[in-house]
């Protein structure tokens, strides 16, 4: 972990003091409009360096069977207990449709068996998260640029948002649908995956069934489970609070390369 901490640390350090700015920083600060504007542009630059660095298309490490983490915990949501997706695991998510959207040429709903004849691709990585674990496990599932490619996707879109079934902490802020996004760079990445299962076997529950997000070069939070619709935007404003995904409203990094 001190490389995910050291990169933190850089991001911050390289516009105002860790201090005034971290994560759980004050909630001034993070209504400050200037402050967050310094933040937005040191979040560029590092997003900018990190890739000039190691290339849009490198991979993440692959490890082999053996090194298969014993336990690997859940992230985020473990049950979400909306009508609709306990409907779906009832049904064992036969009745459950991947909704393709947005800037697209041709809007598509995919079942989860229709997704399973795409030609796959497995991978074991590390899953990073930010609160400090890291964990080996191996996924299976269609690469995404496959479906966006098979989508069309119009000239203008820039961004996938990702939309999922977990209305998480909704008393936040009244709103709580968790939702992700990647641009174009990270959404046609080798190892990016609609990943329908893990360590060969169905995804659970707790880890997101029927279908989650693998980004593999980026933190925990942006491997958005229970996905319900994908979306090719031109821009992430109009998105609930505007940064991009359910963490980042709340003061996470958009970008969280590693």
């Amino acid at each position: 972990m001190t490389r995910l901490l050291t990169r933190r640390r850089f991001l911050i350090g390289s516009t105002l003091t860790a201090s005034a700015l971290g994560l759980t920083g004050c909630d001034g600060l993070a209504e400050d409009g200037t402050v967050q504007s310094v933040i937005r542009m040191a979040e560029r630059l590092t997003m900018g360096t990190q890739r000039l660095l190691i290339g849009d298309t490198a991979l993440a490490r692959e490890f082999r069977p053996e090194d298969l983490s014993p336990t690997f915990r859940a992230n985020g949501t473990t049950m979400p207990d909306g009508a609709e997706y306990q409907a779906l695991l009832a049904g064992g998510f036969t009745q459950w449709q991947l909704q393709i959207g947005g800037l697209v040429e041709h809007p598509a709903s995919l079942s989860l068996a229709a997704l399973k004849a795409m030609p796959a691709r497995t991978q074991i990585t590390r899953h990073d998260c930010v609160e400090g674990w890291s964990a080996i496990g191996q996924w299976t599932g269609v690469p995404l640029g496959a479906v966006l490619k098979a989508a069309g996707l119009k000239k203008e879109a820039r961004y996938i948002v990702l939309h999922c079934a977990d209305e998480y902490e909704k008393t936040l802020d009244g709103s709580g649908w968790y939702y992700e996004s990647i641009d174009l760079v990270d959404a046609f990445h080798p190892q990016t995956l609609l990943a329908y299962a893990m360590n060969g076997r169905d995804l659970e529950v707790a880890h997101g069934a029927p279908l989650r997000l693998r980004v593999e070069r980026q933190l925990g939070y942006k491997q958005a489970k229970y996905l319900m619709r994908i979306e090719a935007v031109a821009d992430l404003a109009a998105f609930y609070g505007g940064n991009g995904g359910f963490w980042e409203d709340r003061g996470y990094e958009w970008y969280a390369g590693i």
